[in-house]
């Protein structure tokens, strides 16, 4: 997959304009790239279109246009661009109480370490969590980590072949498996070319 450059951008000026179509156009992508993990749990698949929202949006929020601080938020994002061979996601786990969500919290303390995706005829492919910085703790886990899914050239054949696609999260205190179809496995084997 192509990755993101700072020409790639619109300017803050330019981003003003086309904002609320282009907001529109990448809601609907985002649509297709989610998949729910259980009830709480949810995997948001990134790729160049939503990475190129999120960094627009950073720009206009914090009204950056000086070169120098457009590369460090490039850097800090391009990151989680799928490269062909992998997937990549932001996992969010989601309770709307906060003492809820705190308790739950505690509970699944190492989340990040039991999710997983599965091709077909092979061994799961354990995610890789939080390259970036360490975001739990031993007593807790966080509400938001960065995962990524590295796939083999057999895997990614027998995918573009039509072999089935499956995440999951096998935590002693929350197990949830789901197979993708339809437009989802469409969007996210786009990933993979």
């Amino acid at each position: 997959m192509k990755t993101l450059k700072a020409q790639d951008l619109m300017s803050l000026e330019e981003y003003h304009k086309q904002r609320p179509d282009f907001r529109a156009r990448v809601l609907a992508h985002k649509r297709n790239r989610q998949v729910a993990l259980g009830p709480s749990a949810t995997l948001y698949f990134e790729d160049r279109l939503t990475i190129q929202y999120q960094v627009q949006e950073m720009l206009r929020i914090e009204r950056i246009f000086e070169a120098e601080a457009i590369n460090e938020e490039l850097a800090a994002y391009t990151a989680l661009i799928p490269d062909g061979r992998n997937l990549k996601a932001t996992l969010m786990i989601e309770v709307p109480d906060a003492d809820e969500r705190r308790r739950v919290l505690r509970d699944l303390a190492g989340f990040e370490d039991k999710v997983y995706a599965r091709v077909a005829g092979f061994e799961r492919v354990a995610a890789y969590a939080d390259e970036d910085l360490e975001r739990s703790t031993d007593d807790k886990t966080s509400a938001v980590h960065f995962v990524r899914f590295e796939f083999d050239e057999p895997m990614c054949a027998a995918l573009k072949s039509g072999a089935s696609l499956s995440f999951g999260v096998d935590h002693p205190r929350y197990e949830h498996a789901i197979q993708l179809k339809g437009p989802t496995l469409a969007a996210l084997l786009a990933d993979l070319d």
